[in-house]
Protein backbone atom coordinates (compact mmCIF):
# COMPACT_ATOMS: atom_id res chain seq x y z
CA UNK A 1 0.00 0.00 0.00
CA UNK A 2 1.63 3.43 -0.81
CA UNK A 3 2.26 5.55 1.80
CA UNK A 4 0.14 8.51 2.44
CA UNK A 5 1.32 11.96 1.14
CA UNK A 6 2.40 14.22 3.67
CA UNK A 7 0.46 16.75 5.28
CA UNK A 8 2.72 19.73 3.30
CA UNK A 9 1.59 18.17 -0.39
CA UNK A 10 -2.01 18.76 0.71
CA UNK A 11 -1.49 21.96 2.01
CA UNK A 12 0.27 22.96 -1.63
CA UNK A 13 -2.78 21.39 -3.25
CA UNK A 14 -5.10 23.31 -1.26
CA UNK A 15 -3.49 26.48 -1.97
CA UNK A 16 -2.56 26.11 -5.47
CA UNK A 17 -6.37 25.04 -6.39
CA UNK A 18 -8.43 26.95 -3.95
CA UNK A 19 -6.24 29.88 -2.42
CA UNK A 20 -4.12 31.11 -5.11
CA UNK A 21 -2.45 34.70 -4.29
CA UNK A 22 -3.26 37.49 -6.22
CA UNK A 23 -0.46 39.77 -7.24
CA UNK A 24 -1.51 42.08 -3.89
CA UNK A 25 -1.27 39.17 -1.73
CA UNK A 26 1.70 38.25 -3.08
CA UNK A 27 3.56 41.39 -2.79
CA UNK A 28 2.15 41.97 0.75
CA UNK A 29 3.97 38.53 1.86
CA UNK A 30 7.10 40.08 -0.03
CA UNK A 31 6.58 42.78 1.69
CA UNK A 32 6.52 41.10 5.08
CA UNK A 33 9.49 39.18 4.47
CA UNK A 34 11.81 42.53 3.13
CA UNK A 35 10.59 44.24 6.76
CA UNK A 36 12.00 41.05 8.35
CA UNK A 37 7.92 40.68 9.96
CA UNK A 38 8.05 37.75 12.16
CA UNK A 39 7.16 34.91 9.72
CA UNK A 40 3.46 34.20 11.82
CA UNK A 41 0.64 35.57 9.32
CA UNK A 42 -2.21 32.83 8.13
CA UNK A 43 -1.01 31.27 5.08
CA UNK A 44 -3.51 31.46 2.16
CA UNK A 45 -4.87 28.34 2.25
CA UNK A 46 -6.08 29.85 5.86
CA UNK A 47 -6.89 33.14 4.39
CA UNK A 48 -9.46 31.79 1.97
CA UNK A 49 -10.96 29.72 4.75
CA UNK A 50 -11.19 32.84 6.94
CA UNK A 51 -12.79 34.48 3.72
CA UNK A 52 -15.30 31.58 3.01
CA UNK A 53 -16.41 31.79 6.80
CA UNK A 54 -17.49 35.21 6.90
CA UNK A 55 -19.15 34.53 3.39
CA UNK A 56 -21.13 32.29 5.13
CA UNK A 57 -22.35 34.04 7.99
CA UNK A 58 -23.24 37.44 5.69
CA UNK A 59 -20.53 39.14 7.97
CA UNK A 60 -20.53 43.13 7.83
CA UNK A 61 -18.76 44.11 10.90
CA UNK A 62 -15.97 42.15 11.85
CA UNK A 63 -12.76 42.35 14.97
CA UNK A 64 -9.38 41.14 13.98
CA UNK A 65 -7.48 40.94 17.53
CA UNK A 66 -3.25 41.20 16.27
CA UNK A 67 -3.00 42.89 12.71
CA UNK A 68 0.63 41.98 12.28
CA UNK A 69 1.12 43.46 8.72
CA UNK A 70 -1.71 43.00 7.20
CA UNK A 71 -2.14 40.06 5.36
CA UNK A 72 -4.76 38.64 7.31
CA UNK A 73 -7.26 41.44 7.66
CA UNK A 74 -6.98 41.65 3.77
CA UNK A 75 -8.25 37.92 3.11
CA UNK A 76 -10.72 39.43 5.99
CA UNK A 77 -11.83 42.61 4.87
CA UNK A 78 -12.23 41.58 0.80
CA UNK A 79 -15.25 39.47 2.49
CA UNK A 80 -17.05 42.02 3.69
CA UNK A 81 -19.66 44.01 1.39
CA UNK A 82 -18.92 47.72 0.41
CA UNK A 83 -20.67 48.98 3.51
CA UNK A 84 -18.40 46.09 5.79
CA UNK A 85 -15.97 47.36 7.83
CA UNK A 86 -13.06 45.60 9.49
CA UNK A 87 -11.44 47.07 12.98
CA UNK A 88 -8.21 45.46 13.78
CA UNK A 89 -5.92 46.32 16.85
CA UNK A 90 -2.51 46.24 16.68
CA UNK A 91 0.13 46.81 19.78
CA UNK A 92 3.33 47.30 17.38
CA UNK A 93 3.59 50.51 15.39
CA UNK A 94 6.38 49.58 12.99
CA UNK A 95 3.72 46.71 11.95
CA UNK A 96 0.59 48.72 12.15
CA UNK A 97 2.21 51.21 9.37
CA UNK A 98 2.97 48.17 7.64
CA UNK A 99 -0.66 46.96 7.81
CA UNK A 100 -2.17 50.65 6.62
CA UNK A 101 0.08 50.13 3.53
CA UNK A 102 -1.03 47.19 2.92
CA UNK A 103 -5.16 47.95 2.98
CA UNK A 104 -4.12 51.36 0.83
CA UNK A 105 -2.61 48.97 -2.20
CA UNK A 106 -5.23 46.72 -1.60
CA UNK A 107 -7.67 49.61 -2.19
CA UNK A 108 -9.48 48.63 1.26
CA UNK A 109 -8.76 51.67 3.58
CA UNK A 110 -12.16 52.30 3.71
CA UNK A 111 -13.29 49.61 4.75
CA UNK A 112 -10.77 48.82 7.93
CA UNK A 113 -9.62 50.99 10.88
CA UNK A 114 -6.60 49.83 12.32
CA UNK A 115 -6.19 50.44 16.06
CA UNK A 116 -2.62 51.16 17.58
CA UNK A 117 -2.64 49.81 21.10
CA UNK A 118 -2.82 46.67 23.64
CA UNK A 119 -5.80 44.86 22.62
CA UNK A 120 -6.91 44.43 26.26
CA UNK A 121 -6.77 48.10 26.43
CA UNK A 122 -8.25 49.09 23.15
CA UNK A 123 -11.33 46.05 23.48
CA UNK A 124 -13.05 47.43 26.48
CA UNK A 125 -13.93 50.82 23.98
CA UNK A 126 -15.26 48.92 21.60
CA UNK A 127 -18.85 48.89 21.20
CA UNK A 128 -20.24 44.85 20.86
CA UNK A 129 -22.09 43.21 18.17
CA UNK A 130 -19.34 41.94 15.86
CA UNK A 131 -20.73 39.08 13.09
CA UNK A 132 -17.18 37.51 13.48
CA UNK A 133 -14.09 37.85 15.67
CA UNK A 134 -10.38 36.61 14.65
CA UNK A 135 -8.05 36.19 17.43
CA UNK A 136 -4.26 35.98 16.28
CA UNK A 137 -2.31 37.54 18.75
CA UNK A 138 -0.20 36.94 21.98
CA UNK A 139 -1.09 33.60 23.45
CA UNK A 140 -1.08 34.03 26.95
CA UNK A 141 -3.65 36.44 27.42
CA UNK A 142 -6.07 34.31 25.19
CA UNK A 143 -8.68 33.67 27.91
CA UNK A 144 -9.05 37.48 28.70
CA UNK A 145 -9.14 37.69 24.62
CA UNK A 146 -12.14 34.86 24.88
CA UNK A 147 -13.78 36.27 27.32
CA UNK A 148 -14.34 39.59 25.36
CA UNK A 149 -14.24 38.01 22.00
CA UNK A 150 -17.46 36.39 23.66
CA UNK A 151 -18.72 39.57 25.17
CA UNK A 152 -18.10 41.66 21.72
CA UNK A 153 -20.20 38.63 19.32
CA UNK A 154 -23.67 38.89 18.47
CA UNK A 155 -25.69 35.37 18.99
CA UNK A 156 -24.87 33.81 15.47
CA UNK A 157 -21.58 35.09 14.82
CA UNK A 158 -18.37 33.07 14.85
CA UNK A 159 -15.36 33.43 17.54
CA UNK A 160 -12.48 32.38 15.18
CA UNK A 161 -8.85 31.79 17.06
CA UNK A 162 -5.10 30.90 14.99
CA UNK A 163 -3.08 28.85 16.45
CA UNK A 164 -4.91 26.31 18.42
CA UNK A 165 -2.21 23.71 18.29
CA UNK A 166 0.54 26.09 18.86
CA UNK A 167 3.01 23.97 17.17
CA UNK A 168 1.83 20.91 19.27
CA UNK A 169 2.14 22.59 22.70
CA UNK A 170 -1.22 22.53 23.35
CA UNK A 171 -1.25 18.44 23.41
CA UNK A 172 2.03 18.74 24.82
CA UNK A 173 0.99 18.26 28.95
CA UNK A 174 4.70 18.61 29.98
CA UNK A 175 4.89 22.56 28.16
CA UNK A 176 4.60 24.68 31.36
CA UNK A 177 5.29 27.65 29.35
CA UNK A 178 2.56 30.80 29.31
CA UNK A 179 1.76 30.96 25.63
CA UNK A 180 1.31 26.84 26.08
CA UNK A 181 -1.07 27.40 28.95
CA UNK A 182 -3.24 30.45 27.01
CA UNK A 183 -3.67 28.31 24.01
CA UNK A 184 -5.07 25.20 26.08
CA UNK A 185 -7.42 27.46 28.30
CA UNK A 186 -8.35 29.18 25.47
CA UNK A 187 -9.34 25.79 23.49
CA UNK A 188 -10.96 24.45 27.07
CA UNK A 189 -12.93 27.40 27.00
CA UNK A 190 -14.42 27.21 23.42
CA UNK A 191 -15.19 23.57 24.24
CA UNK A 192 -16.68 23.60 27.04
CA UNK A 193 -18.82 26.83 27.04
CA UNK A 194 -22.52 26.26 26.46
CA UNK A 195 -22.84 29.75 24.61
CA UNK A 196 -20.94 28.29 21.84
CA UNK A 197 -20.72 25.36 19.74
CA UNK A 198 -17.24 24.81 18.39
CA UNK A 199 -14.10 22.51 17.32
CA UNK A 200 -11.01 23.08 15.91
CA UNK A 201 -10.02 22.95 11.70
CA UNK A 202 -6.63 20.80 11.68
CA UNK A 203 -5.24 23.32 9.28
CA UNK A 204 -2.12 24.34 8.88
CA UNK A 205 -1.36 25.62 12.98
CA UNK A 206 -5.45 24.63 13.82
CA UNK A 207 -7.96 27.56 13.79
CA UNK A 208 -10.23 27.23 16.22
CA UNK A 209 -13.80 28.11 15.32
CA UNK A 210 -16.70 28.28 17.46
CA UNK A 211 -20.28 29.49 16.43
CA UNK A 212 -22.20 31.73 19.43
CA UNK A 213 -25.94 30.07 19.52
CA UNK A 214 -27.22 31.81 22.96
CA UNK A 215 -26.02 35.16 24.72
CA UNK A 216 -25.94 33.46 28.43
CA UNK A 217 -24.78 30.19 29.63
Amino acid sequence: MDEPPEPARFERYVTELFAAEDPILSNIRARHAAENLPTINVSPEEGKLLHLLLLTIGATNVLEIGSLGGYSGVWLARALPATGKLITIEKDPRHAKIAREAFASAGLSKKVQLIEGAALDVLPTLAPGFDAVFIDADKEPLPKYFDWGMRLLRRGGLLLCDNAFFHGAAVDPNDRSGPALGVRAFNALAARDPRLVATIIPVRDGLAVGLKVRDSA
